[in-house]
């Protein structure tokens, strides 16, 4: 029943976006899961649709299956997703992957920068602009660490460093601002 529903909210993700990235484990129990979905979808009738629809609840993402997905994998024969591993994950070293459709760099790599001499203008301007506003903030930071630095000076009582902190002990039940006592090391 779990595993089910992490794979249905797997699969999901993986059409909505076309790229997830998750664990090696489930990419790798996400793969066939997926791969019977979209050629379910290839097949374009109300019955697969239907059957998509008992795993994908999402209606949007039926629909995007149907319309773009199953038509890019319309003469492909199978291995609709590819997965990149991407090492261990910070905190609990688990396996990390990327799990994406084959295609999906396709339509990230048509948004290309604009080309000939105004891009280079263009790049120059932006990289003077951020070297300035980078700048700025650097030197405001040392400017504050100085201050901090200056009236954390000015508030501490002067101490040598490393010598221990005399402790004081209250006679009963003393009021504040009673009359203490200093401890020895003995603690009498």
């Amino acid at each position: 029943m779990h595993r089910t529903a992490l794979l249905r909210n797997l699969s999901t993700e993986l059409f909505r976006h076309e790229r997830i990235r998750t664990t090696l484990m489930k990419a790798k129990e996400l793969r066939p899961f997926a791969e019977k979905l979209i050629t379910i979808s290839k097949r374009e009738s109300l019955h697969a649709r239907r059957l998509v629809l008992r795993d994908i609840h999402d209606k949007d993402v039926v629909s995007k299956m149907f319309d773009t997905i199953s038509s890019r994998f319309a003469q492909r024969p199978g291995g609709y997703t590819r997965i990149i591993k991407l090492g261990p994950r910070r905190g609990d070293n688990a396996e990390m992957a990327l799990i994406e459709l084959i295609g999906a760099e396709v339509g990230k790599k048509a948004a290309t920068p604009p080309s000939g001499a105004a891009a280079t203008v263009e790049a120059s301007g932006k990289k003077e602009a951020k070297g300035k506003a980078a700048a700025k903030p650097k030197a405001e930071k040392k400017a504050k660490a100085a201050r901090d630095t200056d009236d954390a000076a000015a508030k501490k009582p002067s101490r040598t460093k490393g010598a221990a902190k005399p402790r004081t002990e209250s006679k009963g039940k003393a009021k504040s601002g009673a009359a203490t006592r200093k401890v020895g090391k003995s603690g009498s």
